[in-house]
């Protein structure tokens, strides 16, 4: 087993798990002091992995022959002289997502959304869309046309929504709810949605740079505020705006402590 092990900031390693058990009698490492070694998904505090105790167990690990003994005297933990080892990288190292990156994850998971409106339209007879694309015309004239009538366009725009069956109102809610549950999961699964996985950014906490809750990652981050920029327009100016300072952390970012990473 090569265990690697970080302070501030500074990774030191492979040990094998004689010469860390060694160094944590002789209070050379700390249990406050992060260690990762293959087998581990993130890096995790020495003191949570030995559940406070000086000496780390793994269960069902029995130490090969080959492992010699090691004299942590006056060894301090140092850079490891082998940068290619596949190892997660701490907060400080993680790279932050381009916005460019973020716009297109974005892109992404919004094209989602477009065949909800397409199911709606999708339930009329022939005479029924021919009536709709009619009313939409004159929607669309009553709206920016040059003798523009608001009134006028909400009373079409009625007349529209009248149009569409309870059907059809199922069928697209049916579909929001499996699309939202889809992005969930993989958002809980891995911190990506859809958009995110093909731009290869993923959203981690914003302190520890860890993998967060799906009430901070998804239902605060993504729900609340696709529900709050659909009603608030204003909103989604502000939190694109937040977006663009240093940390790149948008609005929904500081609500749910998070920040977007390059995977």
């Amino acid at each position: 087993m090569q265990i690697y092990l970080a302070r501030n900031n500074q990774q030191a390693g492979p040990y094998s798990l004689e010469q860390l058990n060694q160094m944590l009698a002789s209070q050379q490492v700390l249990l406050t002091d992060l260690a990762w070694h293959q087998g581990m998904a993130e890096w995790k505090a020495l003191g949570e992995l030995t559940q406070g105790k000086l000496a780390y167990l793994p269960e069902g690990y029995t130490a090969p022959a080959s492992e010699q003994s090691f004299s942590p005297q006056n060894q301090p933990i140092q850079n490891p002289h082998n940068r290619n080892s596949a190892k997660p990288k701490t907060a400080e190292q993680q790279t932050l997502a381009s916005i460019p990156s973020r716009v297109l994850a974005k892109i992404a998971d919004l094209l989602l959304w477009v065949p909800a409106t397409y199911i709606l339209t999708g339930f009329f007879s022939k005479q029924e869309a021919e009536q709709f694309n009619a009313l939409n015309i004159q929607f669309m004239d009553a709206m920016f046309g040059a003798a523009a009538d608001p009134a006028l366009a909400q009373q079409l725009q009625t007349q529209m929504i009248e149009m569409f069956s309870q059907q059809a109102w199922f069928a697209m809610a049916a579909y929001l709810f499996i699309m939202l549950a889809v992005q969930a999961v993989l958002i809980a699964k891995s911190g990506q949605s859809i958009g995110k996985k093909l731009t290869k950014i993923k959203i981690v906490d914003a302190e520890t740079g860890e993998k967060t809750s799906l009430m901070r990652a998804f239902t605060l981050r993504s729900a609340l505020f696709i529900f709050l920029n659909f009603v608030f327009m204003f909103i989604a100016i502000i939190d694109i705006a937040f977006g663009l300072g240093a940390k790149r952390q948008t609005l929904h970012d500081k609500v749910a402590r998070t920040k977007v990473i390059k995977q």
